[in-house]
């Protein structure tokens, strides 16, 4: 047997973290006079899969019967990735939890080179207790941002220069 008719047999199950990432593309034609930083004008974006998902896309890809099986909030950024991911050729098995924030990733990009990444997602890991899904009031110092730019409760957002 070929290793392509091995990998047409495989039956792959992937568990794991799906996130959206999200890509602005622009131009730069001036630095900001607020801070040493390129301004980008922002002319097309674009969504694609990530984490798990872009593995189980992979495994599709070469030909293998591939199930995912992940999590998304109830939020735009999970909407956008579950309309992605009915796209694909693969059997998608995503939980949705109203507690959770789906996890993504932003990048910015101009002049063809990644200037900057956000990450809108919980800093803090699954064993503080689900940092988004706090049921306390928070205040506004412990406030950050969804993917839907609406705030989130109990967790900051990371950049990565």
């Amino acid at each position: 047997m070929s290793l392509r008719d091995a990998i047409r047999r495989a039956r792959v199950l992937v568990v794991g973290d799906v996130m959206l990432d999200r890509y602005w593309f622009g131009d730069v034609s001036r630095i900001s006079p607020e801070a040493p930083v390129p301004v980008v004008h922002v002319t097309r974006n674009e969504d694609r899969i990530g984490g798990a998902g872009n593995v189980a896309r992979n495994a599709a890809a070469l030909g293998a019967q591939v199930t995912l099986l992940s999590v998304a909030g109830r939020d735009e950024a999970g909407q956008a990735l579950r309309a992605l991911l009915e796209a694909e050729s693969f059997t998608v098995h995503l939980h949705e939890d109203p507690a959770f924030s789906t996890i993504t990733k932003l990048r910015v990009i101009g002049r063809q080179q990644q200037l900057l990444r956000v990450d809108l997602s919980c800093a803090s890991s699954a064993a503080s207790n689900n940092c988004c899904a706090s049921t306390s009031r928070p205040s506004p110092a412990t406030r950050c941002w969804r993917p839907s730019w609406k705030p989130m409760r109990n967790c900051w957002p990371t950049a990565t220069w």
